[in-house]
């Protein structure tokens, strides 16, 4: 092996050879089990980052523990055709490159770009992917617009439209007005945002007056340009200064509508005057009330954000109303929805009805795609009738075939499912799927599979016009599907029955109801078992935290503490991550504070760490469900964790190559109490590590790797064979050399989860040296069995034994820490009270002491004997005893302890005076007060040690 670990010179083209020899698919196999992942699909647009690498770090993890244990297992790999981002990203392209529009070329011209573009420069991420070390099928790869999953996607559009589950509908959506289309919940980024809050009087109609006998009532809003499509005035039933106004009307200023006063429990009377104007078609809540009350709802806006000319005036269950004059000032017409706010606000105030004008702090929803605000809006979309899917799926997590880990996201789960609304599934873009209906001239809708079908159907012929609907699905609809359409139905079912359920999914919270609970309801209604029992899409819901940043604030391009995995891959200058960090930064104060932000943090750039360092550290940070800030000390600390297992191995190896290891030899083995202990330890380590993959503890599972490899393996285990391969028999040092050599490969074994490249690269070094019939005679690790717990191997006497020998040595250290003893001086041990276990141990392992702890002798006194003045400690009964004479300078160590008496009197001197400040005291919070008291507790502890050790010494010196 290479002196110095280079993760650089190896991960690559080990990953390269898996690949073209095919070690990540499924083997066929499944006398052990199937098992199976479905990768959460990234957008074909996207490019690697934190979270990505934190769940595929998870996912591969698990992949390869469960091959290893024979299973038939399968990492499905693909990607999401990302709508709105990859239209906008080839529109933008289209308009650099050649000056045009997707509407000067057509829709089919447009989609062909995009087709171009995905095949030459839409696999990075799963290229990115590689560099990970994910063990996914590759053969296998799907994309949401491939073929098969097209056909899958237009199935099940036209099997629950005739469920009568689908429908067409003009109902509220997010509307954005700049890519013209519905979004999702998820795609409404709300910014904190300091607005206005307007107060305008609304005159009572009839002349009524309220109680206090005012002719208006008096109305805030957010958003006045809204007014123009009011349709009541809501008022809380139980409020009595608006009892008597309750059904009759008020004015609508400006458009001079009459609209009703209405009684609703959604008015908080406590808040403002208690009246709220109602604007159901631009208004969620709003839009609840009006249905409650079947109010007419007025859609004053166009598709662009400005003021219409003429109201669409809409019923409450989306059919038009023709009865109802939706006039509006033709001075607004064409205005822009900001424009119309500056325009509304001054028309209230030339008419004496502006009352005042108060800053309010509010959230304001943007579209994370285009940056500008979203409105509600009234739309005719395709919606799917979610509630008869949602028992079931309830259900599913209810009654345990489906598991939460950790359990609490059950409760978010249960919260959205139990108050579901249909959903919308339609979008107003060029890139998707397009809806599989038809419509004839008179509007009429037709869906089917193809024209073809539908003029089967329905017996049409060519006289009749169709026209195919321009929208396409929502992506949420198509991976909705994902872990059966990739899988081949509806077509080919082999796959479906071998890999389905998948054994678990792993996901962020944020998409529980987005994602998860709509495959839940789609994969029961369209997977049913041999029995026709619905099948769920997945056994386990695994829910990874985010990962922030050192500081704990989300990582985001605009804050520039965003970090690239690949960075601490392969590691990046200074100069290259400060621009990238601020590549795109329009705004100068902007960029230069990132700037001086990142070289500030990252002084030298960011080292390579290699690919198994990151992923060590990704898992040792996943405690369930719990948001993550990055470390990069620990990420340094795995990387030195890399070099310790590099340079162990490299230990073994120079004592075993080329020597008798007891592999097929008839000669004597002896096994060390050494050998006997560490074989026993790492059995238990193997039973601990399953424990916790099984509880989806990868954080435990990795720190157990780390204290056995690193601390019992590495920095005992052997130091302890020194002795035997320096000085032993022939028969001891074949057991040294035969417990170290197998150890190591099945340590590597172990540990290949989550660390694949180094694992790899030492087991192919150690196995040759094994017995042929040990049972690895794979070509990879990847495909080599994982270690199994073998209780026969625990010799418990000797796991006591030498633990209780480490005591020792370790107690002989820390009183050569505390008296700063060198650890070249030998020295002599006293024992006292000392057992006939404790003897027998002393009297068999001389040597570990010896060597270990530097001891020249261990006298084991009598009960009566009077030890001379020593430094004790204890290891259960027995008392360890160091001879202080001739150890210590006893005048040079009081002048030390001196110097840090006074040094500590100072502190103590401090915060007793910041304590009986009553003014600070009288400030300061409890946590802080209660900070320094603790801190004093520590400095007197400290300082009564001192003074003991400094008594101690005086006697010595004596």
């Amino acid at each position: 092996m290479e002196k110095t670990y280079d993760p650089q010179s190896i991960e690559q083209t080990l990953y390269q050879n898996w690949e073209a020899q095919g070690y990540f698919k499924p083997h066929g196999d499944t006398s052990k089990g199937n098992y199976s992942i479905m990768i959460p699909p990234p957008n074909v647009t996207g490019s690697l980052h934190m979270g990505h690498a934190f769940q595929d770090t998870i996912m591969d993890t698990l992949t390869r523990y469960q091959r290893m244990k024979g299973k038939n297992t399968l990492w499905q790999v693909g990607t999401d055709h990302a709508g709105i981002a990859t239209q906008m990203l080839v529109e933008r392209k289209l308009d650099a490159e050649e000056g045009q529009t997707r509407h000067d070329i057509g829709r089919d011209a447009f989609i062909d770009k995009i087709w171009d573009w995905k095949n030459e420069s839409g696999g990075t991420i799963t290229k990115q992917l590689r560099r990970l070390g994910a063990s996914v099928d590759w053969d296998r790869e799907r994309f949401t617009m491939d073929a098969g999953l097209s056909k899958a996607v237009q199935e099940v559009f036209v099997k629950l439209y005739e469920d009568d589950l689908i429908y067409r509908g003009k109902r509220l959506v997010n509307w954005d007005p700049k890519l013209h289309t519905a979004i999702s919940d998820l795609e409404v980024e709300n910014k904190e945002k300091q607005g206005s809050m307007w107060h305008l009087r609304y005159p009572l109609a009839d002349d009524a007056l309220t109680a206090n006998g005012k002719d208006y009532l008096e109305i805030a809003t957010t958003r006045p340009e809204t007014m123009l499509g009011d349709s009541a005035v809501a008022v809380h039933p139980d409020d009595e200064r608006y009892q008597s106004l309750i059904g009759k009307f008020i004015i609508l200023p400006i458009v001079n509508r009459r609209i009703p006063i209405v009684a609703d429990d959604y008015v908080d009377q406590e808040f403002g005057t208690g009246c709220v104007k109602i604007t159901p078609a631009h208004d969620f809540n709003d839009y609840e009330v009006g249905k409650r009350h079947n109010l007419p709802m007025f859609n004053i806006l166009t598709i662009d954000a400005a003021i219409r000319s003429v109201s669409e005036v809409v019923n409450t269950d989306g059919t038009s109303n023709s009865t109802i004059d939706g006039s509006l000032p033709e001075r607004y017409a064409g205005l822009d929805r900001f424009a119309a706010r500056k325009a509304v606000v001054a028309e209230f105030e030339t008419l004496g009805l502006l009352v005042k004008i108060e800053p309010h702090g509010l959230k304001v929803p943007y579209g994370d795609r285009s940056g500008v605000v979203i409105e509600p809006l009234l739309t005719d979309q395709w919606y799917v009738a979610v509630e008869p899917m949602a028992k079931t799926a309830i259900e599913a997590v209810e009654n345990g075939e489906i598991k939460f880990v950790p359990q609490q996201y059950e409760n978010m789960y249960f919260s959205w499912m139990r108050d579901i609304q249909d959903w919308c599934i339609s979008r107003q873009l060029w890139w998707g799927h397009r809806i599989p209906a038809w419509y004839d001239d008179s509007g009429k809708v037709y869906v089917g599979r193809d024209e073809a079908e539908v003029r089967a159907k329905h017996k049409l012929d060519d006289s009749v016009v169709l026209n195919q609907d321009n929208d396409v699905l929502d992506t949420w609809f198509s991976s909705a599907l994902w872990t059966f359409s990739t899988l081949g139905w509806p077509d080919n079912l082999e796959d479906l029955k071998t890999f389905h359920p998948t054994d678990v999914l792993v996901t962020g919270f944020d998409i529980i109801f987005f994602w998860v609970a709509r495959m839940i309801m789609m994969t029961m209604h369209f997977i049913k078992d041999e029995d026709g029992k619905p099948q769920v899409p997945f056994k386990t819901v695994y829910v990874t935290g985010l990962i922030r940043d050192e500081a704990g604030n989300k990582m985001s391009k605009s804050k520039g503490n965003v970090l690239d995995p690949l960075d601490m891959i392969d590691g990046i200058d200074l100069e290259s991550l400060v621009s990238k960090r601020t590549g795109n930064m329009m705004q100068p104060k902007l960029t230069a504070k990132i700037e001086k932000s990142t070289r500030k943090e990252f002084a030298e750039g960011i080292e390579a760490h290699g690919t198994d360092a990151l992923r060590f550290t990704l898992a040792a940070m996943a405690s369930t469900g719990r948001d993550i800030n990055w470390d990069m000390k620990r990420l340094d600390g795995y990387r030195s964790f890399c070099n310790k297992l590099w340079n162990a191995s490299r230990y073994v190896l120079m004592n075993t190559e080329s020597e008798d290891c007891g592999f097929g030899s008839n000669q004597d083995m002896e096994l060390s109490l050494a050998d006997r202990w560490i074989t026993g330890l790492f059995n238990n380590t193997i039973k601990v590590f399953d424990d916790h993959m099984a509880a989806y503890r990868f954080d435990l599972a990795a720190n157990t790797l780390y204290e056995f490899t690193w601390n019992q393996f590495c920095d005992w285990y052997l130091e302890l064979t020194k002795p035997v391969l320096q000085s032993g028999t022939e028969a001891q040092m074949r057991g040294t050399r035969h417990t170290l050599i197998t150890v190591l490969e099945a340590m590597q074994r172990l540990m290949h989860p989550i660390m694949p490249y180094i694992t790899e690269t030492i087991w192919q070094r150690v196995k040759p040296m094994l017995n042929p019939e040990s049972n690895v005679e794979s070509e990879t690790i990847m495909l080599a069995a994982f270690p199994e717990f073998d209780a026969k191997q625990v010799d418990q006497q000797a796991m006591d034994d030498l633990e209780w020998i480490k005591q020792v040595i370790v107690a002989v250290r820390n009183i050569r820490a505390e008296l700063n003893i060198a650890p070249s001086k030998p020295l002599k041990a006293l024992l006292k009270n000392v057992n006939a276990q404790d003897k027998a141990r002393v009297e068999a392992n001389q040597t570990f002491f010896n060597t270990l702890a530097n001891l020249e002798s261990m006298t084991i006194l009598a009960d009566d004997e009077t030890p001379p003045m020593s430094t004790t400690a204890l290891i259960g009964d027995l008392e360890l005893l160091i001879p202080m004479a001739g150890l210590v300078d006893v005048a040079a160590e009081t002048a030390r302890i001196d110097k840090l008496l006074e040094k500590l009197e100072k502190e103590v001197s401090r915060i007793n005076g910041k304590l009986s400040n009553q003014g600070f005291v009288a400030k300061a919070p409890a946590a802080v007060i209660d900070k320094e008291k603790a801190k004093l507790a520590d400095l007197e502890r400290d300082m009564e040690k001192l003074t003991e050790q400094k008594t101690e010494l005086a006697k010595l010196d004596g």
